[in-house]
């Protein structure tokens, strides 16, 4: 039976969009089963909604059979409920942004008074004002101040020259980074792959090995996005021979070691390796310990909190719902943490919760997530589809209020 959006219209699951995908090449269930490695049994129950289908791991093995965009399972981008306000304002500065980035790399033609206005000072506290809001989950302040700030920092590498030159751009790859992490909260995943393609070459312009290195961290995360593990590894492979397996001590080379450790172990979490998804786990867990402390090097947060927050989401990627609650029960987040990376956690609790057929759990869990960053969990395509099909099996009270929020139903 289908959900219907506060709009009117007809809101799909990704069971019904695997169907409609499974249609467009003619292919019966049996041969999507037989493509896929799943049953005829699983299958009907993933495009009939009564499994959820939300697992990366699976959407990215259909998507493979298919041949389509993980999205076009997911249905992502999402557009925000009329009546979520701060949702709509968030979305509404997608395409400026987008052509911020467009812009990239062609000639600014700047006034003079935006020469004039130069000042290094200015826009490091601009980029850091802007990262500030998104970490605080405020996508709509993030993204409104995004536009002018990336033509003023395009402006400034345009006339600037030597280690003035060098500190723009690295002020203009935090800036793409913010704009790609912006747009991939917002589910605009292409255009979060221009960003990040955009971020790659502003960091090798900065002639900072750890930060081109960092950048290469979330190169590696486009490939493995689209489930093209191997690709994905042998970027992170790179980087960790660049690193020098454990020579670099300095505390940020530590960190994106660590950091990369987590990527590698996220990859092989997705492409059903759960050993190598371990080893890599313990050996961030280690640099983690060599640090002793939290860190949030190149935008990229690391640490022991961080570890303990990636112990859950693991399993979770596995399917493994048991060992996820098991650490999640020992993970406690500090109050300085971010609001965006409370609510990844807690969406990642909730997963776990429903995996291990805890729905009341979930439900809390995703609850939380949603007080600490609305929009972020609102248009987690994870969270939509759980709740969609919880909704479908108990639906009633603050269960079907939050379905409603989110636009499932």
């Amino acid at each position: 039976m289908p959900q219907y959006s506060d709009t009117g219209g007809s809101v799909e699951s990704n069971g019904q969009r695997l169907a409609r995908l499974r249609a467009r090449r003619r292919w019966t269930q049996q041969r999507l089963a037989t493509e896929a490695g799943y049953s005829l049994a699983a299958i009907k129950a993933y495009e009939q909604g009564r499994r959820s289908l939300e697992r990366s791991q699976i959407v990215l093995a259909f998507a493979k059979v298919l041949d389509c965009h993980p999205t076009e399972i997911t249905g992502a981008p999402f557009v925000p409920v009329s009546s979520d306000t701060e949702g709509q304002a968030a979305v509404a500065s997608v395409a400026a942004v987008r052509r911020a980035l467009l812009r990239h790399g062609r000639p600014a033609r700047p006034a003079e008074h935006e020469v004039a206005a130069i000042d290094l000072a200015e826009l490091g506290r601009r980029v850091a004002a802007a990262n500030g809001y998104r970490q605080a989950a405020s996508l709509a302040r993030s993204g409104a101040v995004l536009p002018a700030l990336l033509r003023d920092l395009q402006v400034a590498c345009e006339v600037s020259q030597g280690d003035g030159r060098r500190q723009v751009f690295a002020l203009l790859t935090s800036g793409y980074e913010c704009a790609m992490q912006y747009l991939y909260m917002l589910g605009h995943t292409s255009d979060a792959t221009l960003a990040t393609e955009r971020v790659m070459w502003s960091a090798r312009e900065t002639g900072d090995r750890l930060r081109v290195l960092a950048a290469q961290w979330y190169d590696a995360g486009e490939f493995l996005a689209i489930g093209e593990h191997d690709e994905a590894g042998d970027i992170i492979d790179d980087a960790l021979t660049g690193l020098g397996s454990g020579r670099e001590t300095r505390p940020e080379a530590v960190s994106l070691r660590g950091a990369f450790h987590l990527k590698a172990a996220l990859n092989s979490a997705r492409a059903a390796d759960a050993q190598t998804a371990e080893q890599h786990w313990v050996k961030a867990k280690e640099a983690a310990e060599q640090l002793g402390q939290d860190r949030n090097d190149f935008q990229l947060q690391f640490g022991p909190t961080n570890v303990a927050i990636w112990g859950v989401s693991l399993p979770v990627e596995l399917g493994n719902g048991r060992v996820a609650v098991d650490r999640a029960e020992q993970v406690r987040l500090p109050q300085h943490f971010a609001p965006e990376r409370h609510s990844h956690h807690y969406i990642d609790v909730g997963r776990a919760y429903f995996y291990s057929g805890q729905k009341d759990k979930a439900l809390g869990a995703f609850l939380k997530a949603e007080r600490a960053a609305p929009q972020v969990t609102r248009m987690h395509a994870g969270v939509r589809e759980t709740v969609g099909t919880m909704i479908r099996t108990q639906k009633r009270g603050d269960l079907l209020e939050l379905g409603i929020r989110l636009g499932v139903v």
